[in-house]
């Protein structure tokens, strides 16, 4: 017995998928992913229409898309994340509803409390058999973990595993089991492997970034988490990759070994586990290369599911362990309010991801971003839409200071006792006006183009149109 089919479109039309329904696919391969426009494009040219996409996240390499929407095959999105290039055409509201913007643990709980049922999910596996054991740490399209596409291959109606290295059955170390899978279709290619990395790969040499990084890996200290048993995550930009730098060598220098680095994870954090300052790494996600290689060879190196790292269904979520987190921010306001999801002039470029998974559970919820870009100031009176609200922040850090929630008074004592530059976040603002000026308010539009679901499920904010 075996589940493989010929085609995609076979495998569309075994599923019964209809008018009206919801198709998911998983972002593990980003910009390098083609399972989502061939799924599409078969979906299109067999005459289905009014179709949801639900994707943990897009990118520019899906633009086909948007030719979808106007053709009326596509007419409704959620995803956690959408890239810069696809949200210009939804800032301009070539979607007639607004799109569903989750976090990474918020989806799939939905997902598995049927909040947001799927009909069909579509799954890239870089390996599968047969049978649809199916694993993203092997093949020439490895991406490593495949931690977003587990609620999907539980709770879908259907499931197609799309693959271009099939194996005889059984494969040996299956992520994804055949339990879940209905079908299996092999394809000559699911994407390059190269459009997996994500942000930068390399520590930044501008000192500004290093100077906040600098801030950033004394604020930790400082904070008394920096311990044996620490955790840790950050994301992959240049900065934070100069922090986690920091970290290292405090950690080797103080014989500091954690517990475990969480999240996406880069080669730097691979470097660190080699290198003995964490016992594991908890893998959602790889973000580099490097981060695929060790998850193949490494058994500290763990898959988890994006159930397991931060949904709120209350059976446990790897973000209620961690210690310190690094996010980013487009935008903070003066009440510590992120945006994440929109550029300074409205446009969406992004979304929460894990940010407000990871900053509600962490003891320590970090935002690093210089004080302006392109003479934008980085704090406001309140930002453009609300990604993480404030109440989940606890510190700014820029090169101009550092910022405190003032409900961390605790943190502020601590840090202002260790000599950092600690500043009123309103002073802060002022601080960077005197070299930017005061910018102009957005003008927003009228329509709304999505709508921000917090990761418990609720209505957090609205993005609209971006007015010409």
């Amino acid at each position: 017995m075996n589940k493989t089919v010929k085609t995609i479109r076979e495998a569309i039309e075994l599923s019964g998928l209809k008018n009206g329904m919801t198709v998911s696919f998983h972002h593990h391969l980003r910009n390098g992913d083609y399972v989502l426009n061939m799924v599409m494009e078969q979906i299109s040219a067999l005459g289905i229409r009014d179709i949801n996409v639900n994707a943990s996240s897009l990118f520019d390499v899906h633009a086909p898309l948007i030719d979808h929407i106007k053709k009326g095959t596509v007419t409704g999105i959620a995803a956690n994340y959408i890239a810069a290039g696809l949200g210009r055409h939804f800032s301009d509201g070539v979607l007639e509803k607004p799109i569903e913007f989750r976090t990474h643990g918020g989806r799939p709980t939905d997902i598995a409390l049927g909040r947001t049922p799927i009909d069909v999910a579509f799954i890239a596996a870089p390996t599968a058999d047969t049978m649809g054991n199916c694993s993203g740490k092997y093949g020439k399209s490895a991406c490593g973990s495949l931690g977003y596409a587990f609620a999907d291959a539980m709770y879908a109606k259907k499931v197609v595993v799309i693959t271009d290295n099939l194996v005889p059955y059984p494969m040996q170390d299956w992520s994804i089991s055949e339990n879940f899978v209905d079908f299996v279709v092999s394809v000559d290619s699911i994407g390059d492997p190269k459009g997996i990395v994500s942000g930068t790969t390399r520590i930044t040499r501008d000192p500004v970034g290093l100077v906040m990084a600098s801030h950033a890996a004394k604020v930790i200290e400082a904070s008394g988490l920096l311990k044996d048993g620490f955790s840790f995550q950050t994301g992959a930009g240049g900065a934070s990759l100069a922090v986690s730098k920091f970290l290292k060598d405090i950690m080797l220098r103080e014989g500091i070994q954690g517990s475990f680095g969480l999240g996406g994870i880069t080669g730097y954090l691979v470097d660190m586990l080699q290198a003995g300052c964490f016992r594991n790494l908890l893998d959602v996600q790889c973000f580099d290369l490097a981060a695929v290689e060790s998850i193949k060879n490494d058994p500290r190196h763990q898959e988890i599911s994006s159930l397991q790292y931060a949904s709120t269904l209350g059976r446990g979520a790897a973000v209620n362990n961690l210690d310190v987190v690094i996010l980013g921010a487009t935008e903070i306001d003066t009440d510590f309010n992120v945006n994440v999801h929109t550029d300074s002039n409205g446009y969406i470029m992004g979304g929460s991801g894990g940010h407000s998974d990871t900053a509600a559970g962490a003891k320590l919820s970090m935002i690093i971003a210089p004080m302006f870009r392109a003479r934008l100031p980085i704090v406001t009176d309140r930002v453009n839409c609300i990604s993480t609200p404030g109440k989940d922040i606890d510190v700014l850090v820029t090169q101009g200071g550092i910022a405190v929630n003032p409900r961390r008074e605790d943190l502020r004592e601590k840090l202002s006792a260790a000599g950092l530059p600690v500043i009123d976040i309103h002073d802060l603002k002022a601080k960077t006006e005197k070299i930017t000026g005061t910018p102009e308010k957005l003008v927003k539009g009228d329509k709304v183009v999505a709508n921000i679901i917090s990761r418990d499920g609720e209505l957090l904010d609205r993005i609209y149109n971006v007015a010409k």
